[in-house]
């Protein structure tokens, strides 16, 4: 059997978007990534057929400077470089994926792991795959806490009629775990849009996987159109483009309801709430780790 070498980069969450483009470029392959509880690094990787050349190793060192240059920080920059059996490169990676519970009220995990749903409790299969999105980074996480809590606030004022169900928005879908995860919470409907083909095949395949009923399309945050709007939007994006297109996301929100930013690193934070403040809203909840800093606004 063949084997395999396994090129891989300890860096920062902050830089872990750069240094994926950065590998999977080299190499014409998808990188992909998990965080190290143990070492406090993200790990970006790639699997590939052939051995790694002097040249391809400088060019990696190369990128890296430049991203650091770029103002990102990038931490160890460590570079490893291994030769695995392939058997090995289909497991090895399963064992950095837990399942995560966001309260009582959602559970997220991959579909090796046999653990049971606590009672009423939404379960979300979700397998690590190459688009953004399984629940590990702080941003993916922020914007569940918040989908799960605009919906138990929901459940909990018992004065309203049970027929108030609350509409979705995922602007930049990825994976598709936010309009899964809205879904199986009781959201409807769901809409959820990526410029990513790929991410919008692999969303798809995700949300017929749990049954979870949701419209999951291409679309271009620059050319958003009030059609509706919604109860929650989660825009998990990064920070040039929330500011950008700062108007055309808000249009899309109701009156009452919550816009979840995340995606955001926190140096650049008082920019994003500015911008939207500008347009109405007021921060309502905010979260703060490691490199990344997350919001809940309301209208003003």
């Amino acid at each position: 059997m063949k084997q395999l070498w396994k090129v891989s980069v300890a860096t920062t969450l902050e830089a872990e978007d750069a240094v994926s483009e950065l590998l999977g470029g080299i190499f014409n392959v998808n990188a992909s990534a998990y965080f190290d509880i143990e070492k406090q690094a993200s790990v970006v990787s790639v699997y590939l057929s052939k051995k790694v050349l002097p040249e391809e190793r400088e060019e990696i060192s190369g990128g890296l400077r430049r991203i650091k240059r770029c103002g990102l920080k990038t931490g160890l920059k460590k570079i490893s470089i291994a030769k695995i059996r392939r058997e090995d490169w289909a497991n090895s990676w399963k064992r950095h994926f837990k399942p995560i519970e966001i309260g009582h009220s959602l559970l997220i995990k991959p579909s090796w792991i046999k653990r049971r749903p606590k009672k009423n409790q939404a379960v979300v299969i979700l397998d690590p795959g190459l688009s953004f999105g399984t629940g590990q980074h702080p941003t993916t996480s922020f914007c569940l806490r918040e989908t799960v809590a605009a919906v138990c606030d929901r459940r909990n004022r018992r004065s309203q009629s049970a027929a108030t169900t609350k509409s979705f928005l995922d602007i930049g879908t990825g994976s598709g775990i936010l309009a899964i995860a809205a879904a199986k919470l009781g959201y409807k409907p769901v809409h959820a849009f990526d410029f990513d083909i790929e991410a919008i095949r692999i969303a798809k395949a995700n949300a017929k996987f749990n049954g979870a009923k949701a419209k999951i399309y291409r679309g271009d945050v620059t050319k958003l159109k009030p059609r509706r709007q919604f109860d929650l939007i989660c825009a998990n994006l990064i920070s040039n483009l929330l500011i950008a297109e700062r108007k055309k996301i808000a249009a899309q929100l109701n009156c009452n309801g919550v816009l979840v930013l995340a995606g955001i690193l926190k140096s650049e934070f008082s920019q994003v709430q500015k911008a939207f403040e500008a347009c109405g809203m007021k921060l309502a909840a905010v979260k703060t780790e490691k490199e990344w800093r997350s919001g809940s606004f309301r209208r003003a």
